[in-house]
C-alpha cells in the first residue's frame, strides 16, 4: 500500500508541474476547443479554452508508473503492455483533437475511423491476457468464473472499447471526467492490489493521482480541457486494467457513472428514432441536468459523489467475495 500512495502522490505532483508550461504553450499557440452547435448555450463561452491537456496527464502517468514500478520491482511484461496500450489510445485521441484544431471545428475523426482504431488497440491487451494469464478466458462474477473460451476476446475488446467511449462521453463539463475518474481509479487500484495484481494497482493509483492534479486546472472555470487525447486514453486504460486485472464485472460499479452516461445516449437515440420523442432534454445525461437548471459545479459534485459511492460498493463486493462471504 505504501507504493500505491507513492504512485498517487508522485503522479499528482508531476501533473501539477507539467500543467503550467503546457497550458502556457497552448495559449501562445492559440490551440483551443471548438464547441458544437448542439451543445447547451452556456457552453459557447468555453470556445477557445486550451485543449489536449491529456498530453501532460498521460506524461505524468507514464513517468510516475515507470518510477514506482521500478522501485517496487514490478515493472513486468503486463505493465509494459498496459503503458503501450495507453500510449496508442493517446495517439488516437490526439489525432482526433488535431483534426478538430486544424479544421477549426468540432469534427475530428469519423465515428467509424475512431471506433476501428479503438478496437485495433484493444486487441493488444486482449491477446496478451489470453496468452499469458491462466484465467485469460474466464469471466468472473464475484467468486464464480465462467470460461467463455473463444468468446472472451470479443467481450474483452467490447469492454475496453466501451470504456474508452463511455469516459469520452462523460468529458463534457469542467471537472466532470477528472473528478469521477479519480474515484474510479482509486477503486480499481485497491481491488487490483488486494487481488494479486500489484502492477495494476500502482498504475491505477498513478491515474488517480494525475487526474486529481489535473483538477487544479480543469475545475470550473476550466483553464484547460483534456480533450480526446485524455478521455479516449484514460477510458481505454480503465477497461484495459479491468481486463488484465480480471475484475471486468466490477467495472460496472467502478465505472457506473460512465455506464449511465452511455446508456442515456443509447436511450435517447433509440427513443427518438422509434417514437420521435426524447427521454432527456439532452444527452449525455449531464447535459439534461444542465438544462434543468443545475450549475456545472453542482452536477460535478453530485456525479463525483455517486462515483465514490459506486467505487466503494465495488471494493466492498470484492472484499466479500475475496473472503468467501458471497
Amino acid at each position: 500500500m505504501i507504493m500505491i500512495a507513492v504512485a498517487f502522490l508522485l503522479s499528482m505532483i508531476l501533473c501539477l508541474l507539467f500543467g503550467v508550461p503546457y497550458i502556457d504553450f497552448l495559449r501562445k499557440k492559440t490551440i483551443g476547443q471548438y464547441v458544437k452547435d448542439c451543445a447547451p448555450e452556456a457552453h459557447a463561452k468555453k470556445e477557445g479554452t486550451p485543449t489536449t491537456g491529456g498530453v501532460f496527464i498521460v506524461l505524468a502517468i507514464i513517468i510516475s508508473s515507470v518510477i514506482t514500478l521500478l522501485l517496487a520491482e514490478r515493472f513486468d511484461n503486463a505493465a509494459i503492455i498496459i503503458l503501450i496500450t495507453l500510449l496508442f489510445y493517446t495517439f488516437a485521441g490526439f489525432q482526433d483533437d488535431f483534426l478538430k484544431i486544424k479544421g477549426h471545428a468540432n469534427d475530428g475523426l469519423s465515428a467509424r475511423g475512431k471506433l476501428l482504431r479503438q478496437i485495433a488497440i484493444a486487441l493488444l491487451p486482449t491477446i496478451f491476457v489470453m496468452l499469458s494469464n491462466p484465467y485469460g478466458s474466464i469471466f468472473f462474477i464475484g467468486s464464480y468464473g465462467i470460461d467463455l473460451k473463444w468468446l472472451y476476446p470479443f467481450l474483452s475488446v467490447f469492454i475496453i472499447t466501451g470504456a474508452s467511449n463511455a469516459y469520452n462521453l462523460t468529458d463534457g463539463l469542467d471537472g466532470l471526467a477528472a473528478s469521477t475518474g479519480v474515484f474510479a481509479f482509486v477503486g480499481a487500484s485497491l481491488i487490483a492490489a488486494f487481488s494479486g495484481y500489484p502492477e495494476i494497482g500502482i498504475i491505477s493509483a498513478t491515474v488517480a493521482g494525475a487526474l486529481f492534479g489535473f483538477l487544479q486546472y480543469n475545475k470550473p472555470k476550466a483553464q484547460v480541457f483534456m480533450g480526446d487525447t485524455g478521455s479516449l486514453a484514460i477510458g481505454g486504460l480503465l477497461g484495459t486494467l479491468a481486463v488484465m486485472g480480471k475484475f471486468e464485472f466490477l467495472l460496472i460499479f467502478i465505472g457506473g457513472v460512465f455506464v449511465c452516461e452511455t446508456l442515456s445516449v443509447i436511450i435517447q437515440v433509440t427513443s427518438f428514432k422509434t417514437t420521435g420523442k426524447r427521454v432527456f432534454k439532452m444527452a449525455p445525461i449531464h447535459h439534461h441536468f444542465e438544462l434543468l437548471g443545475w450549475s456545472e459545479k453542482k452536477i460535478v459534485c453530485v456525479f463525483a459523489a455517486i462515483s465514490a459511492i459506486l467505487s466503494a460498493i465495488a471494493v466492498g463486493l470484492f472484499y466479500l467475495t475475496y473472503r468467501g462471504i458471497i
